[in-house]
């Protein structure tokens, strides 16, 4: 099945259709409403890069200027922020009118044995108790551990839980977040490769809910040729965070039907999201720039609350 039909049949394309990849005007102005009030939308600053990292305190107010109320961070390393402690980070973050919801951090190994869980587990005790310093809600796996085969997930569940456990001891909510890896299948011996299981499911299907909480990242879900609106369906309560992000700025791509993912995220009690835009390579124009496209395109349509 080509990509275009594949999309097509998950009902992801925009309604109105798409013309040499953009959004027919009058399909997308059907779905903005302006003006529109400020609304609570958060942004991974992984979006901006060294745009940020050059200068965070500036950077920070302009991400607040923008109108994003909160960020999730990404970079933290060796109990730091690029060069701020987590406390100065944090205060730089409030001084700027920002709240620090949410953290991206990655274990230091990606294959887990029974001989290293025991060093992914200091390793999230020390990074949840740097996050009770910065103050946040949610703290989220965004790296795909290796998966190979069945007993693999089942060890990676194993650690998720165990993640999740000592998050939860501390307040936070512990999490993963997926890219398009985790949709390739998995077999047992014998089994036809293409029959095998879902490793995304595995993980859904073996993790404790009151402890692992997934924040789904819809457009590689999509890139994994996967219909995000199927597994708010399977699994309601898995999901209350999510990546909101686009092959371009959000809506520009005409491939992502944001108002039906977001009015299903809605009914399953989503509790909050955040804009990641990829590097643009378009002339001129800045991260920010792109930032603040994503914002105006959130803040402006109808289907977000």
């Amino acid at each position: 099945m080509k990509k275009r039909d594949f999309l097509k049949s998950l009902g992801l394309l925009t309604a109105g259709g798409v013309v040499s990849g953009v959004i027919n005007p009058a399909s997308a102005a059907s779905l903005i409403s302006s003006p529109a009030p400020k609304k609570q939308i958060g942004l991974q600053i992984y979006s901006l890069g060294k745009e940020l990292t050059e200068d965070v305190p500036n950077g920070l107010k302009k991400i607040a200027k923008i109108g994003y109320s909160s960020i999730e961070l990404a970079g933290y390393r060796n109990r730091q922020m690029g060069d701020y402690s987590l406390a100065e980070y944090r205060k730089l973050a409030e001084d700027a009118g920002l709240k620090i919801n949410s953290s991206h951090v990655n274990p230091p190994v990606r294959k887990y044995s029974r001989e290293n869980v025991g060093e992914i587990a200091d390793f999230w005790k020390q990074t949840v108790e740097d996050h009770v310093t910065l103050g946040v809600k949610t703290l989220v796996q965004p790296g795909m551990p290796t998966v190979e085969s069945h007993d693999d997930a089942a060890l990676v569940c194993e650690v998720f839980n165990s993640a999740g456990e000592i998050a939860k001891a501390a307040g936070i909510k512990w999490g993963y977040h997926n890219h398009s890896g985790e949709f390739e299948r998995i077999s047992k011996a014998g089994d036809n490769p293409k029959q095998g299981d879902v490793i995304y499911d595995l993980m859904l299907d073996g993790t404790d809910p009151s402890l692992v909480f997934f924040e789904m990242d819809v457009y590689w879900t999509v890139m994994g040729r996967n219909d995000p609106l199927e597994y708010f369906a399977k699994y309601p309560n898995r999901f209350p965070v999510l990546h909101i992000k686009d092959r371009k700025v959000l809506g520009q791509s005409g491939m992502m039907n944001f108002e039906n993912i977001f009015t299903k995220a809605y009914e399953n009690g989503l509790e909050a999201f955040y804009v990641e835009l990829e590097g643009l390579r378009q002339g001129d124009k800045t991260q920010f720039d792109g930032v603040k496209e994503c914002f105006d395109f959130l803040n402006n349509s109808r289907f977000v609350k």
